[in-house]
C-alpha cells in the first residue's frame, strides 16, 4: 500500500473524500486506479484559528505497481507501508511452573494475554475485584466515601486506566503500539482509535474490552484469581521460588520460576514486600500538583477560535508547559476533555485525584493534572522507597484539609495566586465527588510546588488563554502521575533476582496505558525466550 501524509482539507462532512481526491492529484492518479484505501492518520490543525483544518494520512491500495508509481512520485510525495500483523506470538516452550503475573492493568493484561496466546496459560493475581463488580465499588466510593483498600480507582482489573479518559497517546516509538490498538478493536474498542491522532477508548466503553481480554486469556487456559493480594515472595539462591498471596482472606503459596510483576505505582505494600526480598530498587523522579478545571467550552474557544461551535469537531484538548527559572517544570498531564475529576485514593487517610472522561467527552467541564517536577534531592533520605512517603505525606494532608471524609481541598484559581484561601467557588462547578471544601491549597502542597504553580500559571496563560480564568477550580492533591520507583532490569528483563520481571509503570518503565501495554508486550516476550529455571 502507498501512505499519502499530510492531507490537509477544510472541515467538512466530505472531508474524508476530499482528503482521498488530494491524495489522487498528488499521485496523478484516476480513482477507477484505487482498489480500497483506509485512514491511517486524521487530525485537527487548529494553529490558524480562523483556518482549522483536518489533516489525513491515507493508505492506498492501488491496481498497479506501487513501487514503480512511487519511483515516478517527487520524493516525500508517498511512502510504502505493510500492514501491522494482529498479535500472534510463536508457541513457547512449556515449562515446569507456568508463569505468573501480578497485576491486571494495561501492562499485566497484555503480558498475560501474550503469554497465554503463546500457550503458556498465564496465573494472574489481581488484588482489585472484576472490572464490573469494581465499577459498583468506586461508584459507592463516589457517592458516601467508602474505601475499599484492595478495590478501587488504582486497584482493579484494568488498572487506574480504566477509570479513566482511556488515552491511548504515547511518545514512544515501538511497531507494538499498533499491535495494541489493533488488539484493542478486536475485543469491542471503537476502531477510531486506529486512525486518530490522539486515540481515547473512554472510561464507559474501556471496562467491556478489558473483561473481552481477560475471558480470553481464561479460554487459553489462562487463571485469573480476583481479590489476590500478593504478600511476600520465596526467593531461593537468587532465584523466584513462590508467591506469596491471600485470596478472599486466605493464605496460599504459588509456586513460580518467572513471575512478570506489573502492580501498577499505587502498590505500595508490594514495593515494601519486594525491597524487604531483596529486590535492587532506585528512587524516580516525579511529580506533585493539582487538578485544575475550566469550562470545556472555554478551552473549545482557545483552541478552535471562531470553529469551537463546530459539531465536526471534538472537545478540545491541550498540552502546555514551561520551565522556571529555577529549572522546574510545571506542566499538564492527563487532560481529560468533557470529564470529572475524580476520588483516586486507595489507602485510608489520604486523598488524591486523578482525571476521567467518557468516549463523547461531553461533559460540561474540562479537566487536567497540573504539576511540578519532584527531584529526588526533594526526597527525605536516600531510601529507594523514600519518594512513596512523600506522596502518602501529601496526600494525608489533603485529607485534613478537606474534611477527613475524603472531600477534596479546592481553591479558585484567582485566589490562589492572590495567596488567599478560598471561601467560596464561582462561575465553575467542581465535579469531584464525594465533595469538596475551599481552602489554601498551600497548607497541601510543598512549598516548591506552590511557587512553582504561582510562577508557572501566568507563563501558561501566554500559551492557552483562560487557563488563569479566576473561578477556575484547583483540586488537590495529585501525586500518582507516575511511579517514584524504579526497579533496575537487565537486558533480558529480569530484576537482580532471577526468573522476576518488573513492567509498567509501577516498575519505572512506563507512563500511561498505551506504553504500559507495550511495556507488558516486551517483557512477555522476553520472558517467551528466556530459559525456564
Amino acid at each position: 500500500m502507498l501512505r499519502v501524509a499530510n492531507l490537509s482539507v477544510p472541515l467538512s462532512d466530505h472531508a474524508e473524500q476530499d482528503a482521498l481526491n488530494e491524495a489522487l492529484r498528488r499521485l496523478r492518479l484516476k480513482p477507477k486506479a484505487v482498489r480500497g484505501y483506509q485512514v491511517s492518520k486524521k487530525s485537527v490543525d487548529a494553529r490558524d484559528k480562523g483556518d482549522v483544518h483536518f489533516v489525513f494520512a491515507l493508505d492506498l491500495d492501488l491496481k498497479l505497481d506501487e513501487e514503480a508509481l512511487l519511483k515516478k512520485c517527487k520524493p516525500g510525495t508517498a511512502s510504502l507501508v505493510k500492514p501491522t500483523l494482529p498479535l500472534a506470538p510463536a508457541k513457547a516452550k512449556e515449562r515446569a511452573a507456568r508463569p505468573v503475573v501480578i497485576g491486571l492493568g494495561p501492562c499485566g493484561l497484555f503480558a498475560a494475554l501474550y503469554l497465554a496466546r503463546a500457550g503458556l496459560k498465564p496465573i494472574c493475581l489481581e488484588r482489585g475485584e472484576s472490572v464490573d463488580r469494581r465499577a459498583k465499588t468506586v461508584e459507592a466510593f463516589f457517592i458516601c466515601g467508602t474505601l475499599n483498600t484492595d478495590s478501587n480507582v488504582q486497584f482493579g482489573e484494568g488498572g487506574a486506566g480504566a477509570f479513566s479518559d482511556g488515552k491511548l497517546t504515547t511518545g514512544i516509538k515501538d511497531p507494538r503500539c499498533r499491535q495494541v490498538l489493533l488488539t484493542l478493536v478486536e475485543h469491542g474498542a471503537p476502531d477510531c482509535i486506529l486512525y486518530q491522532a490522539h486515540p481515547h477508548v473512554g472510561t464507559d466503553k474501556l471496562p467491556h474490552v478489558v473483561a473481552s481480554i481477560r475471558r480470553e486469556i481464561i479460554s487459553l487456559g489462562g487463571e485469573v484469581h480476583f481479590g489476590a493480594r500478593v504478600t511476600g515472595f520465596d526467593i531461593h539462591l537468587n532465584h523466584i521460588r513462590a508467591v506469596l498471596y491471600k485470596e478472599n482472606g486466605i493464605a496460599h503459596e504459588q509456586p513460580a520460576s518467572q513471575v512478570i510483576l506489573a502492580v501498577g505505582h499505587s502498590a505500595r505494600d508490594t514495593f515494601q514486600a519486594l525491597y524487604q526480598a531483596g529486590v535492587d530498587m532506585q528512587q524516580k523522579p516525579f511529580s506533585v500538583g493539582v487538578r485544575i478545571e475550566h469550562p470545556q467550552k472555554m478551552i473549545n474557544r482557545a483552541q478552535y477560535g471562531k470553529f469551537a461551535e463546530s459539531n465536526l469537531l471534538s472537545a478540545a484538548e491541550y498540552h502546555i508547559n514551561c520551565r522556571l527559572p529555577n529549572g522546574r517544570g510545571v506542566y499538564s498531564f492527563c487532560m481529560c476533555p468533557g470529564g470529572q475529576v475524580i476520588a483516586a485514593a486507595s489507602q485510608e487517610g489520604g486523598v488524591c485525584t486523578n482525571g476521567m472522561s467518557t468516549f463523547a467527552r461531553d461533559g460540561e467541564n474540562a479537566n487536567a493534572a497540573l504539576l511540578v517536577d519532584v527531584r529526588t534531592e526533594d526526597f527525605p533520605d536516600e531510601h529507594p522507597l523514600s519518594g512513596l512517603i512523600l506522596q502518602r505525606e501529601w496526600e494525608q494532608k489533603a485529607f485534613r484539609a478537606g474534611g477527613s471524609n475524603y472531600h477534596a481541598p479546592v481553591q479558585r484559581v484567582e485566589d490562589f495566586l492572590c495567596d488567599r484561601a478560598s471561601t467560596r467557588l464561582g462561575d465553575v462547578t467542581p465535579t469531584y465527588r464525594p465533595g469538596v471544601t475551599p481552602c489554601d491549597l498551600r497548607a497541601v502542597l510543598p512549598a516548591f510546588a506552590a511557587e512553582g504553580l504561582k510562577q508557572g500559571l501566568p507563563l501558561l496563560e501566554k500559551q492557552l488563554h483562560g487557563i488563569c480564568h479566576p473561578d477556575a477550580v484547583m483540586t488537590g492533591v495529585e501525586a500518582r502521575s507516575s511511579s517514584p520507583v524504579r526497579i533496575p532490569r537487565s537486558p533480558a528483563y529480569e530484576a537482580n533476582i532471577l526468573g522476576l520481571y518488573p513492567a509498567g509503570e509501577g516498575a519505572g518503565y512506563a507512563g500511561g496505558i498505551m506504553s504500559a501495554a507495550v511495556d507488558g508486550l516486551r517483557v512477555a516476550e522476553a520472558l517467551c525466550k528466556n530459559e525456564d529455571i
